[in-house]
């Protein structure tokens, strides 16, 4: 895979969801930008999807000269897992198992009920149709669901039977999992079902043989940070979404 290829692709999901050419970018330096520009031209890109790494100032000063707004700021959390047994467990209240056949509709309406008032970055653009961007989250949870190129593992959150919850995981290397999208039932709420999918999350890394466990949301989502801090995670790193539309005025070109 070129460099290029590494930093910069096109998003075939998003385009079938929006009906519009979308790519998305890794832009880490500043120069980095006239390509990422030249690649969206080249290929007819209308909308694109790029991040920043927040040390990396002058490069997000950059992107909004050439006319990128800015979404989001995401921020990521990690844990070694090396005492997470010792220290750690599930409640006897809740059990926390892998999904099963048949499971990914319930998980699929949960994540839409879970996220309706979710303000992601697809959110925060007001070019972008809402209810499609809803979609964003729960066909992304039904689809990890089926395709491990999505997901590796889904578990789920069952207390006294019902399914309330869900965690999606991703082997990101041999030593790294990611818990990529988590979601609980809106009645189930404050319960307590979150920390236990974290938990369980910990779990199953270890049962792979890895070391770590990364997490990230939005930097306005507070509620879910508090929970990993008490488990023992620690802030890492941060980027800037941002995102950019192509044909609307000259002012969108890159200019040094």
């Amino acid at each position: 895979m070129s460099i290029m290829n590494q930093m910069i692709q096109l998003s075939p999901i998003d385009e079938e969801r929006f009906g519009i050419r979308t790519a998305k970018a890794s832009i880490i330096e500043f120069q980095d930008i006239p390509d990422v520009m030249n690649f969206c031209e080249q290929l007819h890109v209308r909308f694109l999807i790029a991040r920043c790494p927040t040390s990396h100032l002058r490069t997000a000063q950059k992107m909004e000269k050439a006319g990128f707004l800015l979404m989001d700021t995401l921020l990521y959390y990690s844990k070694n897992l090396g005492d997470a047994h010792s220290d750690e467990h599930v409640s006897d209240d809740v059990i926390i198992r892998p999904v099963r056949m048949g499971d990914e509709q319930l998980i699929r309406l949960i994540s839409a009920e879970s996220f309706k008032d979710y303000y992601g970055h697809y959110h925060s653009d007001e070019r972008l149709d809402t209810y499609k961007c809803n979609e964003v989250y729960s066909d992304w949870a039904y689809k990890s669901c089926l395709s491990k190129d999505v997901a590796d593992e889904v578990l789920v959150a069952e207390d006294f039977g019902e399914i309330v919850g869900f965690a999606t995981m991703k082997i990101n290397s041999p030593a790294v999992g990611e818990g990529a999208l988590f979601g609980v039932a809106p009645h189930c709420q404050g319960k307590g079902i979150y920390r236990q999918l974290m938990v369980g999350g910990m779990h199953w890394c270890i049962e792979e043989g890895l070391e770590r466990m990364i997490v990230s949301t939005q930097v306005t989502n507070v509620a879910v940070q508090k929970v990993w801090s008490r488990l023992g995670f620690e802030p890492t790193h941060s980027y800037y979404t941002f995102h950019k539309w192509f044909g609307e005025s000259n002012e969108d070109r890159f200019h040094e």
